[in-house]
This record gives structure tokens, sequence and C-alpha cells, in this order.
């Protein structure tokens, strides 16, 4: 049984709030290298290609720190482990913002991953600790928010900056606020102690077989084929619209931030519909992301397409955590899925890469609108039984 921190009403919510900021940061950290790919790359003498690694780098990462950290760290307090991650992501983001060669901004990239990995596989099972039940599920979305909104505003936000005081600016503004939430963190979080074993009802499933149900499965599979399909091509938007669309920084900067503002849109539309039955509203997502990145070649001005995609992509985030939670598949499912979640950022983002050099900028576009395709026939042909663990 899990145990509830005793604090008053306003602490909790201040936690779970705190919380839910500590996720945007983290995945806008990850997210950074994107609106600020070419120039990164120009400065430390890079191609667009091989820059993609600072995406797939953390990624990979990522994925092995979330499960690994959920089983190291059973027997320590919560709250001391996302402390020290909101550290390491700080230490991080500072040594991105003062490299001097690519092979030293690849190294502050890993850290990012590690702290990336650990924080979002805890905090999304939070809620539960800090609020009471009837809860558990608005604060679920409050901390979730924080990855879905990352996800599609941080993005566009860097871009900006950067476009004033140039891509370190950006690094550096992410680890200053890494230690301002680090000491915001240290406030409003509680004690969260190891919570004592309870055994299993008789006759209850084992916990294995839970985080390895026929319902996960198919959520981790949706997972790799719409978040793989995504950064394939959204790691190389910005290369994308300046020399097909060509956009100068200033229309760049627009047009990402008119999709941040479309993506939290899509973020709260989607969480509201996907909490009564999310099979429905992935399909409706991915088909909206396939249109788009399938028609972004296709169309000298991508600003409505962009819209489009960014509604779509939005509320992919909040969408899969709650078919997770939907499936049963507990700490070590939600651990499962940030590994999923982020090991197919880094493919993605690898892969498209490799189409970037080796065919051309507008092949990861229609590499994004195969896969997001996919995914929708995936959910729309396993999905529907598999919805509620049954």
């Amino acid at each position: 049984m899990t145990t509830l921190v005793s604090a008053p009403v306003r602490a909790r919510w201040l936690a779970v709030t705190s919380v839910a900021v500590g996720t945007f940061t983290i995945v806008t950290s990850e997210m950074l290298p994107v609106g600020l790919l070419t120039s990164i790359a120009a400065d430390l003498g890079v191609s667009a290609g091989t820059a993609g690694l600072m995406m797939s780098a953390p990624g990979l990462v990522a994925a092995i720190a979330a499960p690994v950290l959920a089983i190291i760290s059973r027997r320590l307090d919560r709250r001391s482990v996302l402390l020290g991650l909101m550290a390491l992501l700080a230490v991080a983001n500072l040594a991105g913002a003062l490299a001097s060669a690519y092979p030293v901004m690849l190294a502050a990239r890993v850290l990012t991953g590690v702290s990336i990995g650990g924080f979002w596989a805890f905090a999304a099972g939070l809620g539960v600790r800090l609020v009471p039940e009837q809860h558990v599920g608005r604060a679920t979305s409050i901390i979730l928010a924080g990855v879905s909104v990352a996800s599609v505003l941080g993005v566009p936000v860097a871009a900006f900056v950067s476009s004033f005081a140039g891509w370190r600016s950006a690094f550096a503004a992410m680890g200053v606020l890494a230690l301002a939430l680090l000491a915001l963190l240290a406030t409003t979080l509680p004690p969260l102690p190891q919570e004592p074993a309870t055994p299993a009802p008789a006759g209850a499933a084992e916990p294995r077989r839970a985080w390895l149900s026929g319902p996960l499965k198919v959520v981790l599979l949706l997972t790799v084929l719409i978040v793989s399909g995504h950064f394939a091509a959204y790691t190389y938007l910005r290369p994308f619209l300046e020399q097909v669309a060509h956009a100068g920084p200033g229309l760049v900067s627009t047009v990402l931030l008119v999709y941040g503002a479309a993506g939290v849109l899509g973020n709260f539309a989607a969480g509201a519909r996907a909490a009564r039955n999310p099979q429905p509203v992935l399909i409706t997502l991915a088909v909206l992301m396939a249109l788009a990145t399938a028609a972004l070649p296709l169309i000298g001005l991508p600003l409505l397409v962009l819209v489009v995609w960014g509604l779509g992509y939005g509320g992919v985030g909040v969408t899969l955590q709650l078919w997770i939670m939907r499936a049963g598949g507990g700490e070590l499912g939600t651990a499962l899925f940030v590994g999923a979640f982020n090991i197919s950022i880094a493919l993605g983002a690898l892969a498209g890469g490799r189409l970037v050099d080796g065919v051309s900028i507008s092949a990861v576009m229609w590499a994004g609108a195969v896969l997001s395709a996919l995914a929708a026939a995936v959910a729309g042909i396993w999905g529907r039984s598999r919805t509620t663990g049954s």
C-alpha cells in the first residue's frame, strides 16, 4: 500500500508543481539541440548529421538509466535521489555551455541522459504519494504535462533565446534554471523514504507478469514507432526550414513558437480525453502527425502544417503515460516506458541523421510520416482489446 506524505494540502500541491517544473526542465534540456543544431554544428565544426548525436547520446543513456536507477535506488529516499539528479543536470547544462570541442559537448549530453532517465521515471509515479487518492489523476497529469509542454515549447523558446544571445546562452540558462529548481525541490518536496514491502494478495499476478503484460507491450511498441518517427523528422526541422523553406532565423523562431503553442493546446486537450480512453486519442494524434510530416516537403509555407504537427505530438506523451497507467505496469513499467521513450528519441535522431547526410533533408519528413501512420495502424488493430489491460 502506498503511504501518503503527511503535509498540508497546499504544501502537497506545491510539491506536485515543483516536480512538474522539474520534468519540464529535464526534457527541455534534452531537446535543446533541436532548435540550436545548425549553430552548434557550425561552431564546433561538425556536420548536421553528426551534431544529431547530441540528441541520440542522452536518449540512449536515459533509456538505460531509467530502469537501472529504479532498481538500484529502491532503498533510497526519493527526495534525495531527485535532488541529486537535478544537481547533475545543472552541471551537464553548464558544461555544455562552456564546451569548446564536440567530444566535450557529447560528454555533457551523456550526463544529461542520466538525469533525464532517473528523474522522469521517479517523478511520473509521485502523484500517488503526494496527494489523496481522489486527486492522483490530476496530480499525475500535471507532472506529466511538464514532459509534454517541454517537448513542444522548450525548443522554440531556446531557439528564440539563442537568436539574440547565441546557442551557449540557452545551455547556460537551463543550467541556472536547474540550480534554481534544485533549491525549490529541496524546499517543497517532503521526505519520500522507501516504503515497506507488502505481500501480494492471494491470486494476484506476479509483478513481472504485470510489467511484461500484453497491454504494456503494445504501449511500448507504439512508443517506439511514434516517438522515433517524430524525432527522426523533428531533430532536423531547423535545417529543413532553412534549406527547403528558405526561412531566416527570425521566421524559424516564430514558426517554432507557433508550433509550441499548438503543442501545449494538444497536450491538455488530449490529456482530458485520454484519461477515459487513450486508444482513439493516440490514433488521432498519430494521423495528424503523419499528415503534417508528409505535407511539409510539398508546401512552401509550413506554418499551418506545423500547427497540425504541434497539436498531434503535443498530446502523445500524456496519452502514452495514461495508457501505461491503465495497463497496470507499476513503477518498473513506467521506467520501461521512459526507457522506450528515450531510446526512441535516440534512434529517431540517429536514423534521421543518416538520412540527412546520405539522402536528403526532406527524406526525414517522409520517414516520420511513415512511422506515425504505422503507429496509428498498430493502435487501431491491437490497441482496442488491450486498452484496459484485459
